[in-house]
C-alpha cells in the first residue's frame, strides 16, 4: 500500500456555503462564501485531498431528507465549480445523528458527530490519509475539537458563525484565519 497523504478536511457550513442560524433546508439557501471556490481549487490543483466533513442534524430533526441533503450538496458542487471548475472535494461524510434528534431512527450519541473525530477517521481509513499531516478548517468550536481529537491541525476561519473571541472554548486552534482563501495560503506555504 502507498504511504499515506495529509489531507485538507473542511466543514460545509460557514467555510464553503453561508451558514444559516437554522438550518440549510432548501436549495435556495446554498451560497457559496466567496472565494471558497477557488480556494478549494488551488488545494485540488496542489494534489491535496479534500474531505468535506460536516454535522447534519437537520437530517436527524426531520427538518430535511437525506435525498434534499443529497440535492444540497449538489447545488453546493455546481456553485463552487462555477466559481472555478477544479473545485471538486474528493468526498463528503456527515453526521445526520444527534442525542436530542426528533427523529428516533437518528437519536443517538454518535462518534461521527463532530467534535468526536469519527468522520475524519473514517476517511482516513477509507483514503489512506495521514491525520497527523492534515489540517481541518472549520468555524466552530465542535470542528477544533474533531481536528484536535483526530491529530489535524485544526484552523479556524470567519466566515462562519466563529467570533474572534474563543476564549471560552475548551480547545483552541492553531490560528484563526478571515477565510477559506487564508486557510489555503496557510497549508500551501506550509507545504513548501
Amino acid at each position: 500500500m502507498s504511504e499515506a497523504r495529509p489531507a485538507v478536511f473542511l466543514d460545509r457550513d460557514g467555510v464553503l456555503i453561508e451558514d444559516h442560524p437554522d438550518y440549510v433546508r432548501t436549495l435556495d439557501q446554498v451560497h457559496i462564501v466567496p472565494g471558497a471556490g477557488r480556494a478549494l481549487a488551488r488545494l485540488v490543483r496542489a494534489a491535496w485531498p479534500v474531505v468535506v466533513v460536516t454535522n447534519q442534524a437537520a437530517v436527524g430533526h426531520g427538518y430535511i431528507s437525506e435525498e434534499l441533503l443529497s440535492a444540497i450538496h449538489g447545488r453546493m458542487a455546481e456553485l463552487l465549480q462555477a466559481e472555478d471548475p477544479d473545485a471538486r472535494p474528493d468526498r463528503i461524510y456527515h453526521c445526520p445523528y444527534h442525542a436530542k434528534a426528533k427523529l428516533d431512527a437518528y437519536r443517538q450519541d454518535s462518534p461521527f458527530r463532530k467534535p468526536a473525530p469519527g468522520m475524519l477517521v473514517q476517511a482516513a481509513r477509507e483514503l489512506n490519509l495521514d491525520l497527523a499531516r492534515s489540517y481541518m478548517v472549520g468555524d466552530r468550536e465542535s470542528d477544533i475539537g474533531a481536528a484536535i481529537a483526530a491529530g489535524c491541525v485544526p484552523l479556524l476561519v470567519l466566515t462562519g458563525f466563529a467570533t474572534r473571541d474563543i476564549s471560552q472554548w475548551t480547545v483552541q486552534p492553531a490560528h484563526i484565519l478571515e477565510d477559506l482563501t487564508a486557510a489555503v495560503d496557510l497549508i500551501l506555504g506550509d507545504a513548501q
